[in-house]
């Protein structure tokens, strides 16, 4: 216990890394994710926009990187990276690998979900002389609202646990805290203090998306 209170100031600093990483992965990530499952809903047959090449290219993308485990992806993306001038570890690396592998699993979400939206709700929207870009761009993902809502809870809870795993690579958070003051010095406390922080924010934000996804399906 006295060595965690020694180490406070760095576990502080480790808890605001990992929200700055889920924060920003999640903006970036999100954003792209979204664009590209609003893509895959579009495209695919009997949607909107139907275009069998364009889907089946989208869908070959997401399925070809959606499964490949964090911890490998974190390696493999390490050149890319570097492309852009950022370093394989730290903090600016953790953000664009948890990035890049939020953006797959969002746009299958985003897809599944605006998949649920009722065609008759479309047909009618069609009939009263909306425009199809129209109906992708705002009724759609208004009427998938709730749903998507608790889709992106799920991946917010997600990216938490990717900034632990990318500790591995000294990409801070609590993950590298943990391995670190924890795991390396046999220090179980210090290790289970990180746990129950990331704990706490995955039970926050859990909270908060059920409690708006709960509002706006009341609506």
């Amino acid at each position: 216990m006295d060595r965690l209170i020694e180490l406070l100031p760095q576990l502080l600093t480790a808890t605001y890394e990992t929200i700055v990483i889920t924060t920003f992965a999640l903006a970036i990530g999100g954003l792209c994710g979204l664009v590209l499952g609003l893509a895959l809903y579009a495209t695919r047959a009997g949607s909107l926009f139907p275009n069998r090449a364009v889907f089946g290219v989208l869908n070959v993308i997401v399925n070809t990187f959606r499964p490949i485990p964090f911890i490998i992806l974190l390696v493999a993306v390490q050149p890319i990276a570097r492309s852009f001038g950022i370093r394989g570890i730290g903090l600016e690396f953790a953000v664009f690998a948890v990035s890049i592998a939020s953006l797959f699993a969002i746009s299958r979400i985003v897809e599944q979900n605006l998949l649920t939206v009722r065609p008759g709700v479309i047909e009618a929207a069609r009939a009263a002389g909306a425009s199809r870009s129209r109906i992708l761009f705002r009724l759609v993902p208004r009427e998938a609202l709730g749903p998507l809502i608790l889709g992106y809870t799920f991946i917010v809870v997600a990216l938490v646990d990717m900034t632990a795993m990318a500790g591995a690579v000294a990409a801070g958070g609590l993950g590298q805290f943990a391995i670190v003051y924890g795991f390396r010095q046999f220090n179980p406390v210090v290790t289970w203090a990180a746990v129950l922080i990331i704990i706490v924010i995955v039970q926050g934000v859990q909270f908060f998306g059920n409690a708006l996804a709960r509002r706006v399906l009341r609506r």
